[in-house]
């Protein structure tokens, strides 16, 4: 028996890697918590290349590393040419979230020293910049509660990674609330006709059947259903030949109540292949 599935944890610290190690515990992977960057290799050749009974392991990897950090980069393009599925999984939340969390626990930022938090926040964000672009999934946290990210997380990988599925993850979301950092493809729906400004339709959400009515009964809404539905469906195809396991979708209005809540719920019905998984998360709908 040898090491099958590799999951990289690493991001922003106060992003909740805590978190999700321990989802990676509960799923039955072996996992360790900062592990230095001169290890890693050592570790991996340790319960793969000498044989063992660890099929599934995880690790985590941050700026705590220091100076090791820059040769991370290197140890992940080296890893993806193993004989195991490599998976990197990028926790990120927006500056205000961190820096509440912060406040809340009052742990030391590990880049902290004599500088006000929000500079080690910003420091710490250029200095993984490199290793978010390796990453084959993004979570952003800023509006997750530490239940639910365990739940994310578990749900995403409680299949077996080595099979070939597509995760497609769709998130609607109001522009006036911040654009979700997770989001590979972000699609801007405020020229459809607004319910908002509709007597009766306001205390709706997108999933109202008035709402999702109002909406179809425009031109305007039904060619770019057919548009978009196209697109996606042809990126998905190239994105499951290239191999990628992970997609996030961001579709936004101005709210996040109606239009984009609408969107996301009809694309979720409309993304046809075998190879598929969707899940859909309204993230400003009760805001």
């Amino acid at each position: 028996m040898s090491l099958r599935d590799l999951v990289v944890v690493t991001g922003m610290s106060g992003s909740g890697k805590g978190t999700v190690l321990k989802a990676f515990e509960d799923l039955g992977f072996f996992c360790i918590d900062n592990l230095p960057v001169p290890l890693i290799s050592k570790f991996v050749e340790g319960i793969h290349v000498s044989g063992g009974d660890v099929e599934r392991a995880a690790f985590v990897v941050d700026i705590r590393a220091g100076e090791k950090l820059r040769n991370v980069e290197k140890l992940i393009v080296e890893l993806k040419s193993q004989d195991f599925r490599l998976f990197v999984l990028y926790l990120e939340a927006n500056d205000e979230v961190l820096l509440r969390r912060f406040s809340e626990t009052r742990r030391p930022h590990p880049l902290s020293g004599d500088k006000p938090l929000i500079e080690s926040i910003r420091l710490e964000r250029r200095r993984l910049r490199k290793i978010r672009e390796l990453a084959d999934a993004t979570i952003d946290t800023s509006e997750y509660s530490v239940h639910q990210v365990k739940a994310r997380v578990m749900t995403q990988f409680r299949a077996h990674p080595r099979e070939s599925r597509l995760n497609v993850h769709i998130v609607s979301f109001g522009y006036k609330h911040g654009t979700p950092l997770e989001a590979d493809l972000l699609f801007d729906v405020r020229f459809l006709p607004n319910p908002y400004f509709v007597s009766g339709l306001r205390t709706f959400s997108g999933r109202h059947p008035k709402v999702v009515k109002y909406l179809r009964s425009f031109p305007e809404t039904v060619e770019f259903m057919r548009r978009l539905k196209d697109f996606l469906n042809y990126l998905i195809s190239a994105y499951i030949k290239e191999g990628r396991s992970y997609l996030t979708i961001g579709i936004g209005c101005t709210g996040g109540k109606h239009r984009s809540v609408f969107v996301a719920e009809e694309i979720s019905g409309k993304v046809k292949h075998r190879r598929v998984s969707i899940q859909v998360r309204h993230r400003d709908e009760k805001k």
